[in-house]
């Protein structure tokens, strides 16, 4: 049976740690599938710490916007890990591209994966409403997300404080 985990939390949370320990423990080397771009110098170190954390066993596709498709091509290989799902939904909506749909195919196609996939997720959810229509369309979409992907996925973690918690199954 094929792996599906999405691991959501907030920011600095351990997430992406938690998700690169199980992915590498579903097999070895693992394909890390990243959605962040660099448009500032801020993110471009972000990004460059994510990428000195990993070792050699991590192959690296970047997949800002096809992610459905960066799945799909590399579906025959080892364990794969989506760092993260919401900003590849940022990346979505601020290029005009239909998330709704997006989502529809990535949930389409997760439980037809045969390699296992470890997704990462932000939880938004759990601030005050935001000020302005953006961030509120994206807290929203995020929610969706969540919810939809978390309904497909086989596991599903909430990591709080560094500490893993397993809420799918139970």
């Amino acid at each position: 049976m094929r792996e599906s985990i999405l691991i959501t939390g907030g920011a600095r949370s351990g997430k992406s740690a938690l998700a690169e320990r199980i992915a590498l423990g579903l097999g070895q080397p693992a394909i890390y599938i990243a959605t962040a771009e660099a448009h500032d110098d801020e993110m471009a170190t972000r990004i460059a710490r994510h990428q000195a954390r990993r070792g050699a066993e991590w192959q690296t596709v970047n997949a800002p916007l096809a992610l459905a498709q960066a799945l799909r091509d590399s579906d025959t290989g080892p364990p794969r890990l989506v760092d993260c799902i919401t900003l590849w939904l940022s990346n979505l909506m601020l290029s005009g591209q239909d998330w709704e749909a997006a989502l529809h195919e990535l949930a389409e196609l997760v439980p037809q994966l045969s390699a296992p996939v470890v997704m990462v997720t932000n939880e938004v959810g759990s601030g005050i409403v935001p000020e302005n229509r953006l961030a509120r369309e994206f807290r929203d979409a995020a929610g969706w997300s969540n919810q939809t992907l978390a309904g497909v996925c086989n596991e599903v973690w909430l990591c709080v404080a560094g500490q893993p918690l397993r809420i799918k199954p139970q």
